[in-house]
């Protein structure tokens, strides 16, 4: 009567329950065994949110388990990043991050409530993101070259303004770089993210907009805007009349590019992380997937292959961007 009395007593706490796993089972369960949310910290339409959207299908694949996109959009990214950085490390939240994420916020903000470097696991780095000088060809007809930007703005100082996606993103370093290196007084206007920045631009209210590549080619094919000048060394491979800066604008050796990569929390195993840098290298290396990042984002495949050479250029960037957060003045809080 008392085995009884105490196999019932299992069952009503659920210990015995038919199908109910262990805690041991459910800790050595294989990873992944459910869905993984990849999270963004920009809006639907960004530069971040189109290659993870296209990279989520076939990382579903490779993995066996569906791979969800969400944003968690605000405070240049903070949001999301926070979200990751306090969230368990069982690979089941990896975070889309960027050089602005992970490199220029650690300067741009007085107050993180994380460390960019102790509080992630850097795990794949996904390329390098060009921007583009880009102005709207109803609006503003004159601008056909850079060294027209550049005259006029020398003409008529503190008259030119530049549209951003907020304050420290890649579309703001990238024209205070520019104003800085051609000696130019431009105004900084930050919009909320890439959808009021490009209906300034066009609407006329803004002159210039240093935007990455992914969301400025399709708006270059389509006529909208005219692309002057991009902010790499070499050309873009998916623009190939577009010069570079130091080639249209008499900046020798300019250049302003940052990269995209996946984290995680900190502590994640390393059986994980290993596993989630090889099956996404092996995505990007695909020729249908590199022909898409190359053509129609703009943006170079990645050369860092493992997370400690990642990890060295994050630490490298954090460097790097804190000096020209420096010389642009920049802060958001």
């Amino acid at each position: 009567m008392r085995l009884r009395a105490r196999i019932a007593t299992l069952l009503l706490l659920g210990l015995l329950a038919p199908g109910a796993p262990s805690p041991a089972r459910a800790q050595d369960a294989p990873w992944p065994s459910r869905p993984i949310e990849f999270l963004g910290g920009f809006p639907n339409g960004s530069g971040v949110d189109i290659y993870a959207r296209r990279l989520a299908a076939p990382l579903s694949q490779a993995l066996g388990v569906p791979v969800v996109v969400n944003n968690r959009v605000g405070a240049g990214g903070n949001i999301a990043s926070d979200h990751v950085a306090k969230a368990r490390p069982d690979g089941y939240l990896i975070l889309f991050g960027t050089a602005g994420t992970h490199a220029i916020n650690q300067t741009l903000y007085r107050r993180l409530p994380f460390d960019v470097l102790r509080d992630f696991t850097p795990i794949v780095h996904l390329g390098d993101v060009p921007n583009i000088l880009i102005t709207s060809i109803e609006r503003r007809p004159q601008y056909r070259t850079c060294m027209d930007v550049i005259n006029d703005a020398r003409a008529r100082p503190g008259a030119l303004n530049y549209a951003s996606t907020g304050n420290g993103a890649s579309t703001h370093l990238a024209g205070a770089r520019f104003a800085t290196a051609a000696g130019l007084d431009l105004v900084h206007v930050p919009f909320p993210g890439q959808g009021g920045a490009v209906t300034s631009l066009l609407g006329g209210q803004t002159d210039l907009f240093f935007n990455q590549t992914g969301p400025a080619i399709p708006m270059i094919q389509q006529g909208q805007v005219r692309g002057l000048a991009v902010t790499t060394r070499q050309r873009v491979a998916a623009l190939p009349d577009v010069p570079t800066v130091s080639e249209a604008c008499g900046l020798p050796d300019f250049e302003s590019t940052t990269w995209y990569g996946v984290f995680g929390p900190p502590g994640l195993p390393e059986n994980i992380t290993r596993r989630l840098n090889e099956e996404i290298l092996k995505i990007i290396e695909e020729p249908e997937f590199k022909r898409w990042l190359v053509e129609n984002q703009g943006i170079d495949p990645p050369t860092i292959r493992t997370p400690a050479e990642f990890r060295a250029v994050q630490e490298r960037d954090v460097a790097r961007w804190a000096q020209v957060v420096r010389d642009a003045r920049a802060t958001v809080d």
